[in-house]
């Protein structure tokens, strides 16, 4: 008997990632905010598209969640309207979107209260992980409960991994964006260092990626920044929403964060230009419009 899914949310991320499972032979429902987002996507997929959260979640054994923060998963969770209003016991929520760790523990404890398994899945890869089905998914949660989802997430990523009780996924994707940040800083710097010197960047890049200074962002990046351009992924506002959730969590449990810290309010001088929808590589603009050409 086919599985029935609910995808809540139809962004950049969760739009591919429904249709990953409707191609994966899921009977899917989707929810969005936008409803002309919802019948694009229908018509592009299949599947079926509903009203509210409560109405596509309904009948449905799994609901995959993938919104923008803490206040819009509520939105969409709670109330008359919302998912666990349409699920019933002996169903499994899973929440893709990057939230706080409090968020997801009060996720876990209201669902099962209801009989319904909780697990917090934030993902890693972005808009090209998502469209590919290749992203890496960070769980927390019941070990019955990640071992039954897990076949179904599948159909979007090439590695999921269950950290620990409910609320470790989304502190593992802390982890994740506080090692991005200081990378992508450390690589603005050096671009910007190359173009002072007078360097040829893609030689540059061509040399010293082979060595220890390897990295992702060096690999899929570089060209874009020497070029000026930074309009290829994960947005600067959606950045600060993670850091300052990371920053919040390290207050909490005494973890030092000050490079964290440092490239969060670099990155809100990359606002300050105008840059909210740059990508996360823009650190780059913020030294060269600090340090322009002479």
């Amino acid at each position: 008997m086919t599985k029935k899914c609910t995808f809540i949310g139809l962004g950049v991320m969760g739009y591919p990632m429904a249709g990953h499972l409707q191609n994966a032979g899921f009977d899917v429902c989707v929810y969005n905010r936008t409803q002309a987002k919802a019948q694009q996507w229908v018509e592009q997929y299949g599947g079926r598209s509903a009203a509210t959260p409560a109405l596509a979640a309904k009948d449905a054994e799994f609901v995959f969640v993938c919104v923008g923060n803490d206040d819009d998963v509520r939105s969409v969770i709670y109330g008359d309207d919302g998912a666990l209003a349409g699920m019933s016991a002996g169903t499994y929520l899973v929440d893709h979107t990057t939230t706080s760790a409090d968020l997801a523990r009060e996720l876990g404890s209201v669902a099962s209260d209801k009989g319904i398994a909780f697990i917090d899945a934030p993902v890693s890869g972005g808009q090209a992980g998502a469209e590919n089905g290749v992203l890496t998914v960070m769980c927390g949660g019941d070990e019955h409960a990640f071992a039954t989802v897990q076949p179904v997430m599948d159909a979007f990523s090439r590695f999921s991994e269950l950290l620990g009780p409910i609320g470790s996924g989304q502190l593992c994707k802390m982890v994740n964006q506080i090692c991005i940040a200081g990378v992508v800083q450390g690589l603005a710097e050096g671009l910007h260092f190359a173009k002072k010197a007078g360097l040829d960047g893609e030689k540059v890049i061509e040399t010293i990626s082979k060595g220890a200074a390897g990295s992702w962002q060096m690999e899929n990046r570089y060209k874009t920044m020497w070029q000026g351009e930074y309009e290829f992924g994960f947005a600067v506002d959606w950045m600060r929403k993670d850091l300052g959730i990371a920053l919040h969590e390290g207050r909490n449990n005494g973890a030092t964060l000050a490079l964290t810290a440092l490239v969060d309010q670099y990155y809100a001088d990359v606002q300050a230009i105008g840059g909210n929808r740059y990508d996360t590589s823009s650190l780059l603009a913020r030294l060269e419009k600090l340090n322009p050409s002479k």
